[in-house]
């Protein structure tokens, strides 16, 4: 560290304009109506601020960003996942990085971060730049630049496609717009505020100051001057809180302003909901619970993600293809935000469960979102109606086109030609066959479906009596195999 530097940090306050000082690298405070001055330091002092900042910054920060090929959900492996996911740059890692990007999007309106590519055009790092020392230079020919101001003061040009700049809401399309600069008089009457109850506190929870009454009249106004400076310094320092003796008939009065009549809670309660008014974010994670019941709260938790939370996602993802991707790669970027989206164990359970049944979602994209391994053969979606792997449907509806009339139909069918003599036996082989086929198909369907078969298609599928088909539904034992209810239901036929 140079000699400078180090003496910089032992005298530079906002007020030094040295090259080294920190009044360059701070933003402009700015005044407001209430008194206060205003800046990114001072805002943070707001516990509201404070909260809204660090709650978006770090659920922002948490999310996994995900690649997909344009136009589907085919997932995409790309180097820059590394760098968004992993570890942008050498000092920090994903969380840390994004979370102060955030920041600075949620204060000032603007993340810059500086490029840094290999010879042949890969990005190999993401500098963060802070964006008090980040200026927009307008050239003459429409284009701009950014202008960096360094630690010593210099000032350095950067060409436009070397920063990676992610701006929030803007009125003049090249920088965003600061919530500081637009919620300053906000701020300033919490700063206000919160520094007037710790004055109060600080004066035993009384307002200071009073007045005297006195019968007579001082001599001269040099009298009274040495009066008061001598009442003071009694009530001053170590002398705080001891007893004042007033002689001549003097009376000390209270000035009757209380806490109450300045509405102080009153107007500390307004300023948590007005910040969250300002960032967006339900006053309930704020800590303002007033407005909050058990029934609204998951609501409004859900409402955050899809109004705070969303918006913000898309201005990073739409910053990330138009700004880091090339054209021709043909990648949509995404958020996951499954982790946000999860409720309690009761919803998940629901959830996964009618998606399972309707066969919108697998029993190991299931297992997935609870964090939980795959396992073999849960791939494949559930039809709905009768519950079986779509793989095994489609064999099932061939099976069902080729036997749709029944036995005693193709029985009689076989039966209505006598210029073939061989057609008895060959009609037997054919009914036999078929037999065996049914059997098959409905022994498979009753496994898969591990449910009571139903009587009433045993007997169309078999052609025989339903009293028989309804005694074997009955007898069939749960857990039989495929083998032997296939027999079973070929000896009900055979029988019948």
């Amino acid at each position: 560290m140079g000699f400078k530097n180090w003496i910089s940090g032992l005298f530079a306050s906002d007020g030094d304009r040295s090259p080294w000082g920190n009044f360059w690298f701070e933003p402009v405070t700015m005044a407001t109506m209430s008194g206060m001055r205003v800046s990114a330091d001072t805002a943070m002092q707001l516990s509201a601020v404070f909260r809204a900042v660090g709650l978006v910054s770090g659920h922002m920060a948490m999310m996994p960003l995900v690649f997909y090929k344009a136009g589907t959900r085919k997932r995409v492996k790309h180097p820059l996942l590394k760098l968004l996911n992993v570890r942008p740059n050498r000092w920090q890692n994903a969380f840390e990085w994004r979370e102060m990007l955030q920041g600075h999007l949620e204060l000032r309106g603007n993340c810059y971060n500086e490029i840094k590519a290999n010879s042949r055009g890969e990005i190999t790092e993401l500098i963060p730049l802070h964006p008090d020392r980040v200026k927009i230079d307008l050239l003459d020919n429409g284009d701009y630049r950014y202008a960096i101001t360094e630690q010593n003061g210099t000032t350095r040009y950067v060409a436009r496609g070397s920063i990676w700049h992610v701006r929030a809401l803007s009125s003049n399309g090249y920088t965003g717009l600061s919530v500081l600069e637009c919620a300053r008089e906000s701020f300033g009457l919490g700063l206000a505020a919160q520094g007037y109850g710790a004055r109060f506190f600080a004066n035993d929870a009384k307002p200071s100051g009073g007045w005297i009454e006195f019968p007579g009249t001082f001599k001269d106004k040099e009298a009274r001057q040495m009066f008061r400076e001598t009442l003071q310094q009694a009530q001053s320092g170590n002398n705080r809180g001891k007893i004042t003796v007033l002689d001549n008939g003097m009376k000390y009065h209270e000035v009757g302003v209380t806490n109450s009549d300045a509405q102080f809670l009153e107007t500390r309660k307004f300023s948590i909901s007005d910040i969250a008014r300002w960032f967006g974010v339900p006053p309930h994670k704020l800590g303002d619970l007033d407005k909050a019941t058990f029934s609204n709260i998951e609501q409004q938790a859900l409402e955050y993600i899809q109004d705070a939370l969303q918006p913000r996602g898309a201005r990073w993802e739409f910053s990330i293809v138009a700004e880091l991707l090339f054209d021709d790669e043909e990648i949509d970027v995404r958020f996951d935000y499954r982790e946000l989206l999860r409720g309690d164990s009761a919803a998940r359970r629901a959830y996964y469960h009618g998606g399972i049944l309707d066969g919108w979602m697998t029993r190991n994209e299931a297992r997935d979102m609870e964090g939980m391994e795959p396992l073999d053969g849960l791939d494949e979606p559930l039809r709905p109606l009768n519950m079986v792997e779509e793989s095994d449907a489609e064999k099932l509806e061939k099976e069902e086109a080729a036997t749709e009339l029944p036995l005693q139909q193709q029985e009689q069918a076989g039966d209505d030609n006598p210029e073939n003599p061989k057609q008895p036996k060959e009609s037997a082989k054919r009914l036999r066959a078929v037999l065996e086929g049914n059997a098959a198909r409905l022994a498979r369907r009753i496994v898969k479906s591990s449910a009571v078969p139903d009587p009433e298609m045993i007997a169309e599928a078999l052609a025989v009596p339903f009293e028989a088909a309804h005694d074997w539904c009955t007898d069939l034992q749960q857990g039989s195999t495929t083998e032997f209810i296939t027999q079973s239901l070929i000896n009900l036929g055979d029988t019948a």
